[in-house]
């Protein structure tokens, strides 16, 4: 009887050391880096560092362009005031085309003196 108990007992021993082996095998495959999870896991690190680089980078650029759009409104809203200004100054003007002047009543003729520039028109003459 205890022949086959110290048989039994081998044979378990055996069977869970070859158990062990295999087990072992299987983790080494498991964990290589190039086909198991760890390249895996390897592979979505370097992933990872690339997506947090490109959003420092994307969040740099949208406050640059936050900025940008911040100048633009402020000088969008200044130039609409100006604006405002010039279409309020037009509304003292005469409506009526017999009461305003007529271009070459504002114009200076030319004399043989002048110096010739290019000027605005209805500011002088060329």
């Amino acid at each position: 009887m205890d022949l086959i108990a110290d048989i039994l007992l081998a044979a378990g021993a055996l069977g869970a050391g070859f158990y062990c082996f295999v087990l072992s095998r299987r983790l080494t495959r498991f964990t290589d880096l190039e086909n198991g999870v760890g390249g895996a896991v390897a592979v979505l690190s370097a992933q990872v560092d690339d997506l947090t680089r490109t959003l420092a980078e994307a969040q740099k650029t949208a406050g640059e362009s936050s900025e940008s759009l911040a100048d633009l409104t402020m000088r969008a809203e200044e130039t609409a005031k100006r604006l405002e200004l010039h279409l309020a100054s037009m509304h003292g003007l005469p409506k009526d085309e017999a009461t305003r002047p007529k271009p070459e009543e504002t114009v200076r003729p030319r004399t043989e003196g002048d110096t010739v520039f290019m000027r605005h028109a209805g500011r002088g003459a060329a």
